[in-house]
């Protein structure tokens, strides 16, 4: 391990994944920046992720832009009350392009409930079915909707044969249980080195290696000791660091395994 050029961030022998961030916030002066960061630190590849019918064009328009980043397509449940049949066919349309690897951001978000949860769970549902019928894993948000989270996955599971990742996973543990026993993977980011988040860490202790995956969830919760600036992926090591240190293993060896699990999960290499 050897320091990179940003001052107090690791830089490990195995390269990282970034399997969940949104570079569409960024312009491309700053998302030069924000690769190049990266790159320093062994970030290897970035999943930028869809969140609304804004954004869709935006997230295939940036994986056309460099070698290293791929995208989701998929409409969050704060923007629940924008699906239609119309967004639904661009969705399904533009999830051909090879640069898509899931639909995603779905999911249900009673914290904020800035959309009917009605709305939030049928829109679920469609996306889910669309998921199924695409044969494309699914990247989830689920924020205090555990049983209706958990309700209509035992419907949509089976049909969905690459399953996919509870993202920014902050849920009870019997979620976890459920959704692990389903085969779906556990998305961890700054979350796990916040003082308060015991919740994360306990979760985290339970779920195997095998099942892990690792994102910032860029702009956003950004890991200590860099809380109050703006998230990027070029802090993915200090969240591994922080993996590790709860899982009680190397934090290498444990990168390879989470390198494994993020081609297996988005891009079919087992």
């Amino acid at each position: 391990m050897s320091k990179s050029k940003r001052r107090d961030i690791p830089h490990f022998n195995t390269p990282i994944i970034e399997t969940h961030c949104h570079l569409d916030y960024l312009d491309d002066e700053a998302l030069a920046n924000t690769l190049a960061q990266s790159a320093e630190v062994g970030i290897e590849r970035i999943i930028t992720i869809a969140v609304s019918p804004a954004n869709l064009d935006r997230v295939l328009a940036l994986t056309r832009q460099a070698d290293n980043i791929w995208g989701t397509q998929g409409i969050h449940p704060h923007e629940a009350e924008s699906y239609s049949d119309e967004v639904e066919r661009r969705i399904r349309t533009q999830a051909a392009d090879p640069r898509i690897l899931a639909i995603g951001e779905i999911g249900l978000d009673y914290h904020y409930d800035h959309a009917d949860r009605a709305v939030q769970r049928k829109v679920f549902e469609r996306q889910l079915q669309l998921a199924a019928d695409l044969d494309m894993p699914v990247v989830i948000h689920t924020r205090e909707a555990d049983e209706d989270t958990r309700d209509i996955l035992r419907d949509f599971s089976p049909l969905l044969r690459h399953k996919g990742v509870l993202h920014s996973f902050t849920s009870g543990l019997p979620l976890a249980e459920y959704c692990l026993s389903e085969g779906f993977t556990l998305g961890f980011n700054g979350i796990a080195t916040f003082n308060r988040a015991e919740n994360v860490r306990a979760v985290i202790a339970a779920t195997p290696l095998s099942r892990i995956l690792l994102e910032t969830d860029a702009p956003y919760l950004t890991p200590v000791p860099y809380r109050g600036r703006p998230n990027a992926p070029f802090y993915l090591p200090l969240i591994a660091e922080k993996v590790a240190q709860v899982k009680q293993v190397d934090v290498e060896s444990m990168l390879t395994q989470v390198y494994a699990n993020s081609m297996a999960q988005f891009f079919g290499v087992a």
